[in-house]
């Protein structure tokens, strides 16, 4: 029998999806401790006012080793330079009495691509995954739950990510542009993980999904279309060009070259990608209206 949550520290959490999941989290009512890096320039909206916050240094065993005491669970929320440091954090929390740890997982699903050219980019999340899943084996009391959400949908328009241009009026689709794909809101995801902490049994030691919808590039640009009364140039893409593209910038340094790899990842045809097998319903969560979340983002 797993023990209830009702402690959690939030790792990293004054980031760009951070306050969405401890907003989340103190609505649902766990209580809260915000561990913020020592030195952290981060512009980035900050903890919600009224939080208890730590600053610490994250390269610290023994100040994260007392951070996250009396707490039981941590959900990390830290960006790519702090992604290998999640593995001290593993240690520190093991060592503290933490039951439950969430890794900085979300977007992609790590487990899927530890073989394909996106992964490589993602190695130091596919090893923090690897490394709780030894831990757990070896610690019976500590448990961990890895979470993908897909693309983060908030930002569709300004990041480029769709492949829609508001201002050109254009569209670049990528090979068919029917390939089905998951996207999350991040309130969406800051439930999710809410949701995972109030299940613990049924969550624990697993890497589940959540999405808000899944979705093709077409959907997308039809309901567009129909909400904007503007026709929108299509522009086609092959993935396979694509994603040369992405692998020559990467090998360049140019890691600008992610993002060419996340497109094809989620738009090219046969890619795969939808989320299956959804965790919505154990979390309690409801699929999302897209149209009424396109409205409300345009």
């Amino acid at each position: 029998m797993v023990s209830p949550i009702k402690t959690v520290a939030v790792l990293g959490g004054g980031g760009n999806l951070g306050p969405w999941i401890v907003s989340e989290l103190v609505s649902a009512g766990f209580s809260v401790t915000g561990v913020t890096r020592e030195g952290s320039t981060n512009s980035t909206p900050k903890f919600q006012e009224g939080l208890d916050v730590k600053t610490v240094n994250y390269n610290s065993f023994d100040a994260l080793k007392e951070a996250f005491t009396g707490q039981d669970a941590v959900v990390s929320v830290v960006g790519a330079p702090g992604i290998n440091a999640q593995k001290l954090a593993v240690d520190a929390a093991i060592a503290a009495g933490v039951q439950r740890f969430i890794p900085s997982e979300f977007g992609v699903n790590t487990r899927r691509v530890r073989d394909q050219p996106i992964g490589k980019v993602l190695a130091g999340k596919i090893a923090v995954v690897d490394y709780l899943q030894e831990k757990a084996k070896e610690h019976s009391g500590f448990t961990w739950t890895g979470l993908t959400t897909g693309l983060f949908f908030d930002g569709i328009f300004k990041l480029g990510s769709s492949g829609i241009n508001l201002q050109e009026k254009t569209v670049t689709i990528i090979d068919s542009g029917n390939e089905k794909w998951q996207a999350s809101r991040k309130s969406h995801i800051g439930k999710a993980v809410a949701g995972i902490l109030k299940h613990p049994e049924e969550t624990a030691n697993k890497y589940i999904g959540t999405a808000s919808f899944n979705l093709s590039q077409n959907e997308l640009v039809a309901i567009v279309e129909e909400l904007t009364g503007q026709k929108l140039a299509v522009i086609p893409q092959s993935s396979k060009d694509l994603q040369k593209v992405g692998e020559e910038k990467l090998a360049q340094g140019d890691y600008r070259g992610f993002v060419d790899l996340l497109r094809v990842h989620l738009h090219a045809d046969g890619a795969g990608n939808a989320l299956q097998d959804a965790a919505n319903e154990v979390l309690g969560l409801p699929f999302e209206d897209l149209r009424e979340v396109v409205k409300s983002l345009l």
